[in-house]
């Protein structure tokens, strides 16, 4: 299970990040795809050289499978499981634009430069579930951000479906636009402390902050991520230096982290958050933390070489 927010400094520059929370990792590293690489899209033909892509993902056959990534211009793309909602095309689909679902971050991250681009051109695509490297689809939905907005986008039984992000906030199932709805669940949870009252005769008044967060749900179920997540994210004061940010970032998310022990999985594996990644468009960095070791480090498009054509790892 995962969880995602986005989030604006004073001058408008969006920040990124997201938890990624499993039983296991997947040997993924901060990966860079330079802007003379080149490849084959599975099924729209040849990747041309475009816009550098720095994200968290693996390698396999020489191609970059990104769990997160960012490009130069500063487009964010982070894909969470959505298991049970989400249904891929088992084939390409005549008439559109055919792209599989483990190349969906880097598709959108080479292709475009805003979140309006991205969109425009989602409205004819098809994404289509194939095996790759032995590996079968996951099934997952993407949040897509710039320093304007950001979108949700799902594939489900209904086919292609993008939302409006009004909350810069993505869990896990069940579909973006019940989550919103469930968020009226909560409206009246406040960081203030609530006034004192009178029952009948007796006094009653707050032991101290934190009574107006009264309700807001504790749990690792992906419904309360969301609900969490949106809450801290709504109301974590806006910062103007890049130090700060980062601090934002990561503290909002480890709000919603998971620890070992607390969640156990149905194969009898503990859950954990793997890793926990950002990025800045400002900065033009990626950060990025694991559960052994929470130290957060940065990395900027500036240390790889970005003319090569040769796929780097950090």
């Amino acid at each position: 299970m995962c969880t995602a927010i986005r989030f604006t400094d004073a001058k408008g520059r969006h920040y990124f990040g997201r938890n990624l929370d499993w039983e296991c990792g997947f040997g993924e590293t901060v990966l860079t795809t330079p802007r003379n690489w080149t490849g084959t899209w599975a099924f729209e033909g040849a990747i041309d050289p475009g816009p550098a892509v720095m994200g968290i993902g693996i390698a396999a056959l020489d191609t970059p499978l990104y769990f997160d990534c960012m490009n130069e211009a500063g487009l964010t793309v982070g894909g969470l499981l959505f298991a049970g909602f989400a249904q891929y095309e088992t084939g390409p689909v005549e008439g559109k634009t055919n792209v599989a679902s483990y190349e969906f971050p880097l598709w959108v991250a080479r292709n475009f430069t805003t979140v309006d681009q991205a969109e425009a051109a989602l409205g004819n695509v098809a994404i289509v579930g194939v095996d790759f490297a032995g590996m079968e689809p996951s099934l997952l939905h993407w949040m897509i951000c710039d320093d304007n907005r950001s979108i949700v986008v799902e594939y489900t039984c209904e086919g292609m479906q993008i939302f409006d992000n009004t909350v810069d906030v993505l869990a896990n199932q069940p579909g973006f636009a019940w989550h919103l709805e469930n968020l009226r669940s909560y409206f009246n949870v406040s960081p203030q402390v609530p006034a004192a009252c009178t029952w009948t005769n007796q006094p009653l008044e707050a032991y101290g902050t934190g009574a107006g967060m009264r309700g807001l749900p504790g749990d690792y179920y992906s419904t309360s991520r969301f609900v969490r997540a949106a809450y801290l994210n709504a109301h974590y004061p806006v910062k103007d230096d890049e130090a700060s940010n980062a601090v934002r970032l990561f503290r909002t998310l480890g709000g919603v982290s998971m620890i070992e022990g607390a969640s156990i999985m149905k194969t009898g594996n503990m859950e954990t958050t793997v890793y926990t990644s950002g990025y800045s468009s400002a900065h033009r960095s990626c950060y990025y933390s694991t559960y052994e070791d929470p130290a957060i480090k940065t990395y900027r498009f500036d240390d790889f070489d970005l003319e090569s054509a040769a796929l780097q790892t950090a």
